[in-house]
């Protein structure tokens, strides 16, 4: 929940972290040992079996194993309270009831990850990344609800559970993720699955006839293939012209627990003024919503912390559902400054995608709670922290009119954090009244382990010189991760910035981490969306990278055009994008076989001495 200050927040993610070695994952080792490097040591020892012959993955399976039973526990105790609400207050019944839907997610989280390591010992990189973020989901989750009870209910809001989680987390992190993992820098294309700005569809005839009429343009044929795939659509208008006059009629209408193989379910909203709340539940899966623009489908609500509702319940739209994905849509929280904490979104959803959306509101706009999302194109208004909560969320493209946001992580091993990518940070039309009058901050830290990072973006001369602000004194200056790289803009100087032991000035090496490619491993899941990005911005020298080029094209006869494409959004003087083509040339959009490569003239990244040779053997298969 974000504060009532002044101030904005957001956080990043980069992990530092001290790891067990590489021999305690596979050999036997007592509790002592195996606690030692975990945030809680003595608590994490009194539950786990003093049993010479068990590993760290033995150990990892117990304490998962154990959380769920406390999760269970404590969910019946939530359960009996709203069975007999007699003399709870309003606040104390809410708070009881965002319990109730986060501790049920977290039963289901803890369920998963126990099937997936019961009986093993070895798991996929994309089978760990997925229980590292359950795991991460699950104390954001449980940190959410005892803040709820906190302020309503102290003698419920007890601590165990969350030391038992961050125990959880730490010994499934160090048995089964690596202590290192390769970055990927190859640029990689952007999925052709729109042409003239209009989104290539796979579905029945039928299904297309309905699309196109409510529209108003046909699908388009979509050169190599690329579709996003459609298995049934309805619509939603206020004067009941279509299926439903309501989007949660819409939602309620979808089917229960689809596969992500199988398709879309599509609702498409036309244009207009919906005053409702919706809420995207765990079991409408794979659901995607389509408006006829921004501005042009709104969905508006007013719930606010000053008229009794909780922070995670205030929310406009709020999607638990994974696989969700928005376009061209509008969602509004019109509860105004005065009324504090007001959420236009709240999203908990896993591999969620927004494009080319606006949020409207003033504090607390955009609740990125927990798992991996992506906004791409979106407009973010707010006032004080108004993109915060403890998703791995890049946003990309973006215009975020200030103030900024914060992430509050509150565990090390977590893997979230925001990373605010290529986007323009620029007063709103109100503050820019203001004639430069009143200025703000990159971000706060929230919690202990709060981290940002800002690249390649723009800023304006509404950025503080300092960049940051403290939250309250020293709290978390030496745990947060507070990072900026090669942004450009009157506020992007780093000359007067922060001193603080977190915050950092990095490089290409740092920065590639925060990708959308290595961060949220979106070229695993975004492809099938339809949405456009940028996987990974390779940033070189250029003098190497035309070397590089010119050994290619000796190696497997690569086009090298004449001269780089100047990026028309960005300073000529500054970016380039260098096309390298395997066998054919580059047309535009680039064709399947060409990657991209983006160069900024001067850099001086330092680059892995592999680098050269890597680049070769990606490019030539």
């Amino acid at each position: 929940m974000a504060s009532m200050h002044s101030t904005i927040c957001i956080l990043s993610f980069f992990l530092t972290l001290h790891f067990f070695s590489p021999s305690l994952a596979f050999v036997s080792t007592l509790p002592y040992t195996v606690c030692n490097s975990t945030p809680h040591p003595f608590f994490c020892q009194s539950p786990l079996p003093n049993n010479q012959s068990s590993t760290i993955y033995d150990y990892g399976r117990f304490s998962i194993r154990h959380s769920l039973e406390i999760t269970s526990n404590f969910l019946s105790l939530v359960n009996s309270y709203l069975t007999l609400p007699n003399g709870l207050s309003q606040p104390t019944i809410l708070a009881l009831e965002d319990c109730q839907i986060l501790l049920s997610l977290n039963m289901n989280f803890l369920s998963s990850t126990i099937q997936s390591i019961d009986s093993t010992d070895t798991l996929q990189s994309s089978q760990a990344d997925d229980t590292h973020s359950l795991l991460s989901a699950i104390m954001t989750n449980h940190r959410t609800c005892s803040d709820g009870l906190q302020a309503t209910t102290p003698l419920l809001a007890f601590k165990t559970p969350f030391q038992l989680y961050s125990v959880s987390l730490a010994l499934f992190k160090h048995g089964y993720i690596p202590q290192t993992r390769k970055a990927m820098w190859i640029a990689e294309r952007e999925p052709l699955f729109y042409q003239n700005g209009q989104l290539g569809l796979e579905m029945s005839r039928q299904h297309q006839k309905i699309y196109e009429s409510v529209h108003g343009r046909k699908v388009p044929k979509m050169r190599g293939g690329g579709r996003v795939k459609v298995n049934n659509i309805v619509v939603v208008s206020k004067d009941g012209s279509w299926n439903f006059t309501t989007i949660s009629d819409a939602v309620a209408a979808a089917p229960n627990n689809t596969a992500n193989n199988t398709g879309y379910f599509m609702i498409y909203v036309v244009k207009g003024v919906y005053e409702e709340y919706v809420s995207i539940a765990e079991n409408k899966q794979y659901l995607m919503m389509v408006g006829d623009g921004i501005n042009k489908t709104v969905i508006t609500g007013n719930h606010s912390v000053v008229d009794g509702w909780t922070t995670y319940g205030s929310a406009t739209v709020a999607v638990v559902g994974p696989g969700f994905v928005a376009i061209d849509i509008t969602i509004r929280n019109t509860a105004g400054a005065i009324k504090q904490q007001a959420v236009a979104v709240r999203n908990d959803a896993d591999l969620s995608t927004f494009y080319k959306c606006s949020f409207e509101g003033y504090q607390d706009t955009l609740y990125a709670h927990s798992l991996r999302q992506f906004y791409k194109e979106c407009d973010i208004y707010g006032t004080v922290d108004f993109i915060f909560g403890n998703a791995a969320v890049v946003l990309q493209n973006c215009n975020i009119y200030p103030r900024l946001p914060i992430l509050g992580q509150t565990d090390i091993n977590q893997n979230t954090g925001t990373s605010i990518h290529n986007c323009i940070i620029t007063a709103a039309p109100d503050l820019a009244a203001n004639n430069g009058t009143t200025q703000t901050f990159l971000g706060r830290p929230w919690k202990l382990y709060s981290r940002t990072v800002y690249m390649q973006s723009f800023m304006d001369s509404l950025i503080n010189p300092a960049g940051w602000a403290a939250w309250s004194g020293t709290f978390a200056l030496d745990t947060l991760y507070y990072a900026e790289y090669n942004n450009r803009g009157p506020g992007s100087s780093t000359a007067n910035r922060v001193t603080w032991p977190g915050y950092h000035v990095i490089t290409a090496t740092d920065a590639v981490n925060f990708t959308v490619f290595n961060f949220i491993s979106g070229n695993s899941w975004l492809p099938t969306t339809g949405v456009p990005y940028t996987a990974i911005v390779v940033i070189l020298h250029w003098n190497q990278v035309l070397s590089w080029i010119k050994q290619l094209g000796h190696t497997r006869h690569a086009h090298i055009p004449s001269k780089p494409h100047i990026h028309s959004q960005s300073s000529p003087d500054t970016w380039l994008y260098y096309p390298i083509c395997q066998h054919k040339p580059c047309h535009s959009p680039p064709n399947l076989n060409c990657l991209s490569a983006q160069l900024e003239l001067g850099s001086q990244a330092a680059l892995p001495r592999s680098y050269p040779a890597s680049l070769l053997k990606r490019l030539t298969g």
